[in-house]
C-alpha cells in the first residue's frame, strides 16, 4: 500500500526526476523564476524549499548536502550568505506558483514558480 506517500513521478524513471529536479532546483536559485508544467513546478517547490531551509540553517553539514544537490558550487555559496537576510523572518513558503496559459501543441497546464 501507498497511503499518504505522495511522490510525484513526473512520467520518468527514478534517475531521470532526480536530474531534472536539481536541473530545475539549480535554474531556479540562479535566474528566480522558471516557466514549466503546474506537474513540476509543484513537484520543484518541496526541494527548493529544502535548499533554502538548509541554507537559513546554515551549518557545515547543511552546506555539504545543499553541494551535493545543487550543481553550481558558487550559487550554493552564494545562497548560504543571502539566505538569512532574505528568509530569516519565513517559516517557510519561499516559493510562488503563478498558472499561466495552457502550452500550445499538447494543451498541458504551464506555470512560473519563482522565489518570494
Amino acid at each position: 500500500m501507498r497511503h499518504q506517500l505522495r511522490v510525484p513521478k513526473l512520467g520518468r524513471p527514478a534517475d531521470q526526476r532526480k536530474a531534472l529536479l536539481r536541473g530545475l532546483t539549480t535554474q531556479l536559485i540562479k535566474e528566480g523564476r522558471v516557466k514549466t508544467t503546474k506537474a513540476r513546478a509543484k513537484a520543484l517547490r518541496d526541494v527548493t524549499e529544502r535548499m533554502i531551509t538548509l541554507a537559513k540553517e546554515g551549518s557545515l553539514n547543511s552546506r555539504r548536502r545543499a553541494i551535493g544537490y545543487i550543481y553550481d558550487k558558487k550559487l550554493v555559496h552564494a545562497l548560504f550568505e543571502k539566505a538569512q537576510d532574505r528568509y530569516g523572518d519565513r517559516n517557510g513558503g519561499y516559493t510562488r506558483i503563478v498558472r499561466t496559459v495552457p502550452r500550445r501543441g499538447d494543451n498541458a497546464e504551464m506555470a512560473i514558480i519563482e522565489l518570494v
